[in-house]
């Protein structure tokens, strides 16, 4: 039901798992429910201090700080409801974790489940962790992958492991290995791709990504991939993807701009060949996160998670 937050002055101490979380998104996160246009007006206006100081919205906790959080009188609008687990959904999780310690936990992603809810999803693979494992204080998605896209998903269980492995993707120091089918023979065993990716809305409100020859034109990012190829199956192609740069629909939008559509996309791929492959028994996009290398925030270690190709795909690729 409905509830109001807050309704007295308290103070939080900030624990290891806060460290390095900047004031506004850990009000955020603690005060669910809250307009954020309201948080900061709270912080803007020194209701919200630390260690009895004002900070601003940038401000970086750290160990041990205590936090005065002042009445908030909110009223959700919008009541909270249970999240309920079947157990096949339940089994698809959990049999699908293949790396877990203290600090981190991967999955295999399946196809087709988002990795958080939001757009009239009720919840995603984060919210469905986070059901299954209620004693973790902390699971955050470290990247994303998209709903189609099966293979390997790193969550954080500490923010430590969340801050230290997010600094090595943008330092680009992050080992990325895709498994993708496309349409077509492709013929070089390696080609490095460098496109400029936009991002535009369509007339009907759809979000798609296109190339942009122009390195200036406003919010034009760049992005770099480097294909080989694996095999091929009839008049497919089976190549293994590194990325350099991991920009949205990066692989996806790069392959149809030269002429090798991924099977199964219906974005960015070809309508004809997706309705040919249908008729085989071929329902889901061919983009798997084969691997995910990176160092560990704790030990030192070089990790390399590996997701196996799933049956669907695999059996696509050897069938006759």
């Amino acid at each position: 039901m409905s509830q109001f937050l807050k309704k007295k002055v308290t103070y939080q101490n900030i624990d290891e798992d806060s460290v390095g979380q900047k004031i506004d998104n850990f009000l955020i996160k603690t005060l669910k429910g809250v307009p954020k246009g309201h948080l900061y007006k709270l912080i803007r206006t020194g209701q919200v201090r630390v260690n009895k100081k004002r900070v601003k919205t940038e401000y970086k906790l750290c160990q041990n700080d205590e936090i005065r959080i002042p009445p908030i009188d909110y009223k959700e609008r919008t009541p909270r409801r249970n999240l309920k687990i079947d157990k096949h959904t339940y089994d698809l999780i959990t049999k699908n974790i293949i790396f877990e310690d203290d600090f981190l936990l991967a999955i295999n992603k399946p196809y087709g489940l988002a990795v958080h809810g939001g757009s009239g999803l009720s919840y995603g693979i984060i919210e469905l962790l986070r059901h299954i494992y209620p004693n973790e204080k902390f699971l955050e998605l470290i990247h994303r992958l998209d709903k189609d896209t099966s293979g390997t998903l790193l969550i954080a269980k500490k923010r430590i492991a969340l801050v230290e492995i997010q600094k090595q993707i943008r330092n680009k120091r992050i080992h990325k290995k895709y498994q993708v089918g496309v349409s077509g023979i492709w013929k070089d065993k390696q080609k490095i791709v460098d496109l400029n990716l936009l991002k535009i809305t369509q007339s009907d409100g759809q979000k798609v990504i296109v190339t942009e020859k122009n390195k200036e034109v406003f919010k034009s990012k760049e992005s770099r991939s480097v294909f080989f190829l694996n095999k091929y199956f009839r008049d497919c192609s089976l190549l293994d993807v590194k990325l350099i740069t991991g920009r949205t629909h990066q692989i996806r939008v790069q392959l149809a701009h030269l002429g090798f559509p991924v099977l199964g996309d219906s974005k960015y791929g070809s309508f004809k060949i997706n309705k040919e492959i249908k008729k085989n028994g071929f329902k889901r996009m061919f983009l798997h996160a084969l691997e995910y290398g990176f160092i560990h925030p704790n030990s030192a270690e070089k990790i390399l998670i590996s997701a196996p190709l799933p049956k669907e795909l695999s059996s696509f690729v050897e069938l006759k």
